[in-house]
């Protein structure tokens, strides 16, 4: 198959994949009634950071490179019934708070029953898109991951979402290229963490419920539940329209949890879990520690 073969088959494998999304969704007014799910969406191609600017047009903002600072920038913002900052670790806190003063080891470990479509999702989107290339194999993220966080703010200068690019240090290859931001949705006693990763003409969105452990270890949930509530959708807009057009959405039985928690020798780690219904898919387990890998050396600096 020539180059351009392969390119035409991708294009109506991704249409096709968007009609798919458009036909078991609902319609949604992203302006009214579920405003809770607007979020960036990428164009046409590989979508790495290529959504940062637009993201930032659609706020009348900029783009916050090289400022530190993290996924969000006071976990007060989270405070409600049954969840207050104050009660985490201070490391766990620190983590989120200034999120890019951080480098992260992570491991993988996929059920097997699992494993051969996350391979196939990988193959045909993940690594093609530079988007939820979800690791395979457990070498993949065998030499570490590299992450840089970038402010999108508004025009009175707020940040209205954190964009996380992590990067496979060995290769460069994005991984995952998300928006972080607090949302509260409808009728919930506390807001979520709203999770975004953008995609071609649309997204996959996650809304995480925050609880805290009696060790201070942070909890992140996506539970069951009906649409509105915390989990997982996808998001896609009609053809050619932006944010703000027609566009529909659907809740997918994928299923989160983060447990951030500080282990007895003092590092910070995080388990983070995740399934399909009520089967475990996927295990993933980080390791975060103050500071940066310095290229030339590979070593951790302060």
């Amino acid at each position: 198959m020539t180059a351009a073969a392969g390119d035409a088959a991708y294009r109506v494998l991704d249409a096709g994949t968007r009609a798919f999304w458009r036909t078991v969704g609902r319609r949604v007014d992203l302006d009214g009634e579920h405003s809770w799910l607007r979020a960036p969406a990428a164009d046409s191609g590989a979508i790495g950071e290529s959504w940062l600017d637009a993201a930032a047009a659609s706020v009348a903002g900029t783009v916050g490179r090289g400022e530190g600072g993290g996924l969000v920038p006071d976990l007060a913002a989270l405070d409600g019934p049954g969840f207050a900052a104050d009660s985490l670790d201070p490391a766990v806190r620190h983590f989120y708070e200034h999120t890019d003063e951080w480098t992260m080891d992570a491991w993988s470990s996929w059920s097997p029953v699992f494993a051969p479509g996350g391979l196939l999702v990988e193959h045909l989107f993940g690594r093609r898109l530079q988007q939820l290339a979800l690791p395979v194999q457990p070498l993949d993220v065998s030499h570490g991951i590299d992450s840089e966080i970038v402010a999108i703010r508004d025009a009175a200068g707020e940040q209205v979402w954190a964009a996380w690019l992590r990067r496979l240090r060995r290769s460069g290859q994005f991984l995952f290229s998300g928006a972080y931001a607090v949302r509260a949705l409808p009728g919930a006693a506390r807001p979520s963490v709203h999770v975004t990763f953008p995609l071609e003409h649309g997204n996959v969105q996650v809304f995480l419920r925050p609880d805290v452990r009696e060790d201070g270890a942070l909890v992140l949930t996506s539970t069951r539940g009906p649409f509105g509530g915390q989990g997982a959708y996808v998001l896609v807009h009609g053809a050619g329209a932006r944010q703000g057009g027609g566009a529909w959405a659907a809740k997918v039985p994928i299923h989160e949890e983060f447990i951030v928690f500080v282990d007895d020798r003092g590092d910070l780690r995080t388990d983070h879990e995740l399934r399909v219904g009520p089967a475990r898919a996927l295990r993933l387990h980080y390791r975060m520690r103050r500071g940066k890998v310095d290229r030339t050396t590979s070593r951790l600096v302060s």
